[in-house]
């Protein structure tokens, strides 16, 4: 009989907002419980963290290596089943290794690490162990976008020629990293960060939406990013032309310094026949276009012309409004299912399958490096996918 997973975290204390998403979405559809964890790397928060969680204290740890160490030794019915790792960048590579080489599996922010050279490992070890690892980028998780993957999967619009994706922020716009009570300090610092700031924040998820919702594949690139807030080392804007593996173009727009913009993600997309459009802040909306007939509005919930594989994710009547922590949620339950198959050894169904893995990983960090090479170099030039 399947039962619960047991889930362990890395960060995601009292002091950090993306810790509760993480775990509203992962008890959402009731497959997953929380067993342990460190939740900072400050002991006493850690502590403060577990106790306001219910968790016992001999199963909050003062350190993700002390996590490892001790939940490897309790017996396979009780110890965590997989990790939830919810930290700066420059703490994902090392705890996700950890957990891979004592047979745990992983759910992992973005980008997955600090730098391509650790995304190469951290692959290789996944493919050696053949253990899951699940990526949040979330927005693949939103039933509207998987019902634009569908149809441009099935050729609705026929080729695809044109891409646009755009993810306009402002929260940046002025030097908050040297502010108090934000999560800015690690973003704009390429010690914690990696080389990129904003390209790796959302410009990665901006890049990983127009493959996932195409299907196609990025191989070169001309980009200009820079910083524009005064004294910040890391780029907060950038924008690139892009060209995918089917001859393709499109062009990519993030910025953090778009003053008076929320979280305005965006994706566009034509073909031969038509094209689709789609935007976060109305997440439960899709909008077809066509060049012989009325524009569709697609909104998702039931009986509303959604196809079968993407109404599947949805949980409520057509008008109750479903968004970030359901998409997150969809994540969270393939993975669980996926593993919850293998513990039982049997063959995950091909739709559990559906959620960012190890290889979307390691091409984020491609795009990373990417565009970091072609963006802060003066004389502007196209980038062939750095491998």
């Amino acid at each position: 009989m399947k039962r619960k997973l047991r889930m362990g975290m890395a960060g995601g204390g009292n002091n950090a907002f993306i810790g509760a998403i993480h775990r509203n979405a992962a008890f959402l559809d009731n497959h997953i419980e929380l067993v342990c964890g460190c939740f900072s790397s400050n002991p006493e928060i850690s502590l403060e963290s577990g106790k306001s969680y219910y968790l016992p204290e001999n199963r909050i740890y003062g350190s993700y290596k002390e996590m490892f160490e001790k939940e490897v030794l309790l017996p396979e019915t009780e110890r965590m089943d997989f990790v939830s790792i919810v930290t700066p960048n420059h703490y994902h590579y090392e705890p996700a290794i950890m957990a891979l080489e004592r047979g745990f599996h992983v759910v992992l922010d973005k980008p997955m690490t600090f730098s391509l050279d650790e995304a190469k490992k951290l692959k290789a070890k996944v493919d050696e162990t053949g253990l899951t690892l699940a990526l949040t980028h979330t927005y693949s998780g939103y039933p509207a976008v998987k019902e634009a993957k569908v149809r441009c999967a099935r050729g609705d619009f026929g080729a695809i020629r044109k891409v646009y994706v755009e993810y306009p922020q402002g929260w940046l716009s002025r030097r908050i990293e040297l502010e108090s009570g934000n999560n800015a300090g690690w973003r704009t610092d390429p010690k914690r960060s990696g080389k990129a700031g904003g390209m790796g924040d959302i410009g990665t998820h901006a890049w990983h939406l127009s493959e996932y919702v195409t299907g196609l594949k990025v191989t070169e690139l001309c980009a200009e990013i820079k910083a524009f807030v005064p004294g910040r080392p890391i780029d907060d804007d950038g924008a690139a032309l892009l060209r995918f593996d089917n001859g393709a173009t499109g062009v990519l727009m993030a910025s953090q310094v778009a003053a008076g913009e929320a979280n305005a993600l965006k994706i566009r997309v034509y073909g031969e026949k038509g094209g689709l459009e789609w935007r976060q802040q109305e997440p439960n909306t899709l909008l077809l276009k066509w060049g012989d007939r009325p524009h569709e509005i697609i909104s998702t919930g039931s009986n509303t012309g959604m196809t079968p594989q993407a109404a599947a994710y949805t949980r409520t009547p057509g008008g109750h409004p479903e968004g970030y922590i359901e998409a997150f949620a969809n994540i969270y339950r393939n993975f669980a299912l996926t593993v919850q198959a293998k513990l039982a050894g049997e063959t995950p169904k091909p739709e559990w399958l559906d959620f960012p893995t190890v290889d979307d990983g390691l091409r984020g960090m491609q795009f990373i490096e990417t565009i970091v090479k072609s963006g802060y170099d003066n004389n502007v030039k196209w980038v062939k996918w750095i491998e």
